[in-house]
């Protein structure tokens, strides 16, 4: 087998290299796989490619995969944020701030019901956008608690992410379900914290104080019931045991068809293009996963890892010195890198480096997590600042975007803090429910 230096120097150089001229990471991975293999293996071994592909495609784990992503999907073409919006909005209403504060909140809720950045972001975007510009809210507010709140689809259960992740790190996904949700709970109140202090301490970010009768308030909980039943029957079946994480995001999936038969707004339309994107999306994210695991196979199989691995733990430092340089190297990825593309590439290596090191697998997980929900707002590749300016009003420029979630990283990188140095805010809830 060949020295590892000369492949992982190819191998990193390469990727950048590709990913830089805008090549699509799964062919881009794809096409090193088949390189590194032919070169610096066997061509025989590119056989295992194929053979990777099949493993991959029918594993139970990787089920629950398009089972979410219909779930989130089918909840946004019924137009269910509309009703979470419209119910927040009157709840919220006369506090200062309240529609920034409530956008949180329902981006919150849904993250919860979704488990896709994505979804939340578009969904919101499309509500509260016209809605916050009309009452005269400060658009840089309105952007930015948009944004912020929908990243957290991918740190709030049930997340997609976390399932491609512990799969790969080999860290119990139920482990970290139950770690993501204080977490994406303190980060929820931290950004309605800021949007609460910011409006009041200047009027000008949010104008409108508009109240609604009680009878107002409880009407519009009716179309919000359904949703909310749905959530704690999937977050409810993982945290019991009842079902493992594939069995709940059947149930999620099944709930979110009923959830809009309910709504009335269960149509072949809404079902086909629900079905559709799961199909485009699941179909990414597999080939990505695929190219990924037969390149992270070869990278295993010619020691890299262990040379890597090695590297790291024989440093004369302070393993808090290597975890948070880890965790700057995520972050810097998360700015031009998809998230799951990322997971493929470093958290075959981080992750047993950090267990070595003596740190919880879950722990690790979280902030991991956290910081590819960084990596959706940061320029130039925040998703979800691409995904904001394809349904706002065209006066909003990527400017605006980049300007609105500067307080919301701050914040994001003050909570990575505070995980860091009070570990049980992540560990408390698996360690007591485990």
């Amino acid at each position: 087998m060949a020295d590892p230096t000369i492949p992982s120097i190819l191998l990193f150089g390469g990727m950048f290299f590709f990913l830089g001229l805008g090549v699509p990471i799964a062919f881009a991975l794809g096409g090193l796989s088949v390189a590194m293999i032919y070169f610096f293996w066997s061509p025989a071994a590119l056989s295992m490619i194929p053979m990777r592909a099949f493993a991959t495609a029918t594993s139970f784990e990787y089920l629950s995969i398009p089972m979410f992503i219909f779930m989130a999907s089918m909840l946004q073409k019924s137009r269910i944020a509309d009703d979470l919006y419209d119910t927040m909005q009157k709840f919220m209403g006369g506090i200062r701030g309240g529609l920034a504060i409530g956008t949180i909140l329902i981006c919150t809720l849904f993250s919860a019901m979704a488990g896709i950045s994505g979804a939340a972001t578009i969904a919101m975007g499309m509500v509260a956008i016209p809605a916050m510009f009309s009452r005269g809210y400060n658009r840089h507010m309105t952007l930015g608690s948009i944004a912020a709140g929908g990243s957290l689809g991918i740190l709030i259960p049930p997340s997609v992410t976390m399932i491609v992740y512990g799969l790969v790190a080999n860290t119990s996904i139920g482990g970290l379900y139950m770690g993501g949700i204080l977490p994406g709970l303190l980060l929820a109140f931290l950004f309605g914290l800021y949007a609460y202090l910011r409006s009041a301490f200047d009027p000008r970010v949010a104008v409108d104080t508009t109240t609604y009768s009680w009878g107002e308030k409880l009407r519009s909980l009716r179309m919000v019931l359904p949703p909310i039943a749905l959530t704690v029957a999937v977050m409810g079946s993982i945290l019991t045991g009842t079902a493992a994480v594939a069995e709940a995001s059947a149930v999620g999936a099944g709930g979110a068809v009923l959830a809009a038969l309910i709504a009335r707004r269960l149509t072949w339309e809404n079902l086909f293009a629900a079905s559709r994107e799961t199909l485009i999306l699941s179909a990414v994210i597999f080939w990505i996963i695929i190219a990924s695991s037969a390149l992270s196979t070869f990278y295993t199989a010619i020691g890299a890892t262990r040379m890597i691995e090695g590297l790291i733990l024989d440093l004369e430092v302070n393993r808090w010195v290597i975890v948070t340089l880890m965790f700057v190297i995520l972050a810097i990825m998360g700015m031009v890198l998809e998230t799951t593309g990322i997971i493929m590439i470093t958290a075959p290596i981080f992750a047993p480096v950090a267990v070595q090191l003596g740190f919880d697998p879950v722990w690790f997980g979280i902030l991991f997590i956290v910081l590819m929900e960084m990596g959706f707002l940061t320029p130039p590749f925040g998703y979800n600042l691409f995904y904001l300016k394809g349904v706002a009003p065209k006066d909003v420029t990527m400017n605006d975007l980049y300007l609105s979630i500067i307080p919301f990283v701050l914040i994001m990188i003050a909570a990575v803090g505070l995980m860091m140095l009070f570990p049980q805010i992540i560990l408390w809830l698996p360690q007591t429910i485990m």
